[in-house]
């Protein structure tokens, strides 16, 4: 098991703070905040709070300040050619209007999720599973790619739209914590797209496909389903997929202190260190992120240690159930267990990043 990073409380707080202040001074005067300096990008941040990103993930911006490489890949129906989509300048937003002008005419599928940590994690269609896919060979669906259009920066961008049916993994991955070793992991989602089926995961999972047992997945889930855990209110929750169970807290089941949350724009954190872990969410336009849970493992066998795998999935469970809906924007995973003041940093740059704006 690896040595826990030294965190800096002091380097935390400055970032935090000083990003919280230029984000309530554009607030405060009416105006909107300005483009997010490349040193407030998540895996900057997660960088200098010694729990780096070996896992960086999105369709609408760039994770790193330096990244200038493609996003992500679209397939056009018309003649299955393929064209990587990337962003309009270093550090910067998707360029959508290349989507638009490769797929016009005809319709489109995101093939493709590139890993911008540059450990080569990228996400690409799920293979079948415990559970098969829904199409002849069991493969999952592909995500259309213009069923989730959005602005961002005041720039067109499209997220990825999971219909129940379709799946991205990556089996074969590069620096993904295994065992019992401590990650990190956020996803921005949209907080009213989902519903009540297994399971809407991204995060840590498998590497077979296959349901291994208690604690072999950890992952950040969103819905409403209530088989296993869920919280107050009616949904949907921030939950974590260990598998064999979605938990809302230390209780297998109810778990109070885990609101309903459906923010248009979401952002879910799940994070996971020997004996201990967490879950926190907030609103990705504004405002900081709250902790829902944050203590020992589950009490019920199977879960302390962890016995994680280091798959990453997106839109599925862990071993390929693919019933349910949701919508991902962005996601990093790291290595180390990050602190909430690098948590909150990066909350302030997705809110400054302008989603809806």
């Amino acid at each position: 098991m690896p040595v826990r990073p030294r965190i800096r409380p002091l380097h935390h707080a400055l970032l935090a703070t000083g990003a919280a202040a230029a984000l309530s001074l554009g607030m405060f005067t009416g105006t909107a905040p300005a483009a997010p300096a490349a040193a407030s990008l998540p895996c900057d941040l997660y960088a200098a709070g010694g729990t780096p990103c070996v896992a960086a993930h999105s369709t609408t911006r760039a994770l790193y300040g330096s990244y200038n490489g493609p996003l992500y890949q679209v397939r056009r129906a018309s003649d299955n050619a393929t064209r990587d989509i990337g962003v309009l300048s270093r550090g910067g937003y998707a360029n959508a209007a290349a989507q638009d002008s490769f797929c016009a005419g005809t319709t489109c599928v995101i093939t493709v999720i590139y890993d911008q940590s540059g450990r080569g994690n990228r996400l690409t269609q799920a293979p079948p599973g415990g559970f098969s896919g829904p199409a002849a060979d069991g493969y999952d669906n592909l995500a259309d790619a213009t069923a989730a259009p959005i602005t961002i920066g005041g720039h067109k961008a499209y997220g990825v739209y999971v219909a129940p049916g379709t799946g991205y993994r990556n089996n074969n991955t590069n620096g993904v914590a295994k065992g019992d070793q401590p990650e990190g992991m956020y996803a921005v989602l949209d907080g009213t797209h989902y519903n009540g089926g297994c399971c809407f995961d991204y995060g840590n999972a498998e590497t077979n496909s296959r349901d291994d047992g208690n604690g072999t997945m950890e992952a950040i889930y969103f819905g409403n389903i209530k088989v296993w855990g869920y919280g107050s209110g009616n949904g949907p929750w921030i939950m974590a997929d260990l598998e064999n169970g979605l938990f809302s807290g230390v209780n297998q089941h109810y778990n109070a202190n885990d609101p309903s949350i459906s923010h248009r724009y979401l952002t879910a954190v799940v994070k996971g260190e020997p004996n201990h872990w967490a879950i926190r969410g907030g609103n990705a336009q504004s405002g900081g992120l709250s902790t829902f849970y944050s203590g020992t493992r589950p009490n019920v066998p199977g879960y302390n240690p962890m016995k994680k795998q280091g798959a990453i999935i997106l839109g599925i469970g862990g071993d390929n159930s693919h019933g349910c809906a949701g919508t991902f924007y962005e996601g990093v995973m790291t290595s180390g267990y990050p602190s909430d003041a690098t948590e909150g940093a990066v909350q302030v740059g997705i809110a400054a990043a302008g989603y809806g704006r």
